[in-house]
């Protein structure tokens, strides 16, 4: 090995060293003491419900484990959103599992909560997994109710997808192991079945002291809403449990029972691992996000037996399309090129920039993939599309509209993994958030804005300083670097992966070394729910 696969090596195991420690700190919640506090009124935390109620030694998928990362400090942060999910699997079947984290702010429910629990909802929808509710939730956090109450995508696009999940015979249960109240009331209710916890779980539209205040009944809330009420007079809620785990093993018994799922038909054979060490990944990805390096060898890294077939191999190199097989499923995989490659007429083309013939190639694949029902896996690391007169003489943005539209249209099941650069539109025609891979997670060295830090920041001090000198002042080269340093830094905080990530603009940051697993798992899910309209490229210019 050489000394940059070494230095490569060191600085992407440090990144993934903070990435173990943030999620080891977002998996506190609350912190240590509301969880002691938490557990002395005989509750299990999120993590331990959702962990007593997935397959002991099962695989599991957490979906966007840094949601709020960084936010409403002013309102004492909410660690991961106040909402753990995951995709794990309950006696051998897949499932989403959605619990409130009663840990920060009793559960209540901030904006990022409900955009959390929508993207969980859309997973379930989309793949058409069974979805189970742990709830323990104060209801909507009133300090921001304007951001969370009546908007589209606000709390109550949940209740509306509670009944189109019913519509559609995706299975929903709810279990009630703590408050819930107003119109959070309406999700476990809205589920397939219901369980409420004893003594520990409610449910009521009012409280006992808004009920007071605006009709003049004193009762106290165990009798107003609690496991005997709901259970014995109202007939609310379908099962009484004693505690937690008791619960938990009630919904246990009742997926035991559900019967198989229709199939897309997605190819699959017995998995292999790949052939090249997975862990030289470290070494090969660059520690500068400017630097080249070859996709071929990461791609080796990650499909089963390092095999794969390459699609126009010689053609439109900045862009690497082949067919390939990850944990057995067969896949097909574009792939941003990174290395300078040279065309047969000569010509060099600069690594993770998407050119006229690359664009073309990647449509043509795509089609392709929809005309086999194979999977399709975007691994990016993409600067965007090829300027210049040449590029714009040539039709780039026909082409890269091509593209665009090939994945807009796409039927199959997509999947975007992050690896480094996610720039301006390769984002997008790389199948970024805005067009519905099924999951996307990135890598601790991805970056994703409209342009890298450096350049952003000498197109906003030009900006600045025009504007500056307008006012008469004088900009001095210590000035001007000192500005540029200061809006560089300011840009550079927005690329980072965990600050989309606590935007839920990609579903995970994961060890290169999980991405198999959460490929595997979300094309397992995919497989859930067939295929169901054409693929249709509708009108583009050819």
């Amino acid at each position: 090995m050489d000394i940059n696969f070494n230095k490569n090596e060191d600085h992407n195991k440090l990144l993934l060293s903070e990435l173990n420690k943030r999620l080891g700190q977002v998996h506190l919640g609350g912190g240590k003491s509301r969880i002691e506090k938490h557990r002395s009124k005989g509750k299990m935390t999120a993590h331990e419900r959702i962990n007593y109620l997935l397959d002991s030694g099962s695989k599991s998928i957490e979906i966007a484990a840094f949601a709020g990362e960084d936010m409403y400090q002013e309102h004492g942060g909410c660690p991961s959103g106040g909402v753990v999910v995951k995709i794990g699997y309950i006696k051998g079947k897949q499932c989403l599992v959605v619990a409130n984290d009663a840990t920060v702010k009793a559960g209540a429910w901030f904006p990022i909560t409900a955009k959390k629990n929508l993207r969980a909802q859309e997973i379930a929808i989309e793949n058409k997994l069974p979805i189970i509710y742990l709830v323990d939730s104060a209801g909507v956090y009133l300090p921001l109710q304007d951001e969370i109450f009546p908007d589209k995508e606000h709390f109550g696009r949940i209740f509306r997808n509670n009944a189109i999940m019913s519509s559609m015979g995706i299975t929903q249960i709810s279990a009630v192991m703590g408050s819930c109240v107003a119109g959070g009331a309406y999700l476990p209710i809205m589920s397939d079945e219901a369980l409420i916890v004893d003594k520990t779980g409610s449910i009521f539209l009012a409280g006992s002291y808004l009920v007071k205040a605006a009709i003049g009944e004193s009762i106290d809330n165990e009798t107003l809403g609690g496991a005997t009420t709901h259970c014995e007079i109202s007939g609310v809620t379908d099962y009484k449990a004693k505690d937690d785990k008791d619960a938990l093993d009630t919904i246990k018994n009742i997926i035991d029972k559900i019967g198989d799922y229709d199939k897309a038909g997605f190819n699959r054979i017995e998995p292999s691992k790949p052939k090249e060490n997975q862990e030289d990944i470290y070494g090969l990805l660059p520690k500068s996000r400017a630097d080249q390096y070859d996709m071929h060898d990461i791609i080796k890294r990650l499909v089963d037996n390092s095999e794969f077939e390459e699609y126009k191999a010689g053609y439109g190199k900045t862009i690497i399309t082949c067919y390939a097989r990850i944990d057995g499923w067969a896949v097909g995989i574009v792939a941003n090129q990174r290395k300078l490659v040279k065309t047969k007429q000569g010509e060099m083309q600069f690594g993770g920039v998407i050119y006229n013939d690359s664009a073309d190639k990647a449509t043509r694949f795509i089609a392709n993939c929809n005309q086999k029902k194979i999977p399709l896996v975007f691994l990016q690391d993409v600067t965007g599309f090829m300027v210049g007169s040449k590029s714009e003489h040539g039709g780039i943005i026909k082409d890269g509209a091509k593209m665009v539209n090939a994945v807009s249209n796409s039927v199959v099941p997509k999947f975007t993994i992050i690896i480094g650069n996610s720039y301006g539109a390769g984002n997008y025609a790389m199948c970024g958030k805005a067009y519905d891979p099924r999951l996307i997670a990135a890598w601790p060295s991805a970056e994703l804005a409209v342009m890298s830090g450096n350049s952003a920041a000498k197109v906003l001090l030009q900006i600045e300083t025009a504007s500056l000198k307008k006012k008469g002042e004088t900009i001095t080269k210590e000035k001007e670097e000192a500005l540029f340093n200061k809006i560089k830094d300011r840009y550079d905080n927005q690329v980072s992966p965990y600050y989309a990530a606590a935007r839920i603009w990609t579903d995970a940051i994961i060890d290169p070394l999980d991405t198999r697993k959460w490929l595997s798992m979300g094309i397992e899910a995919a497989n859930h729910a067939p295929i169901e309209k054409p693929f249709n490229l509708g009108v583009i210019q050819v």
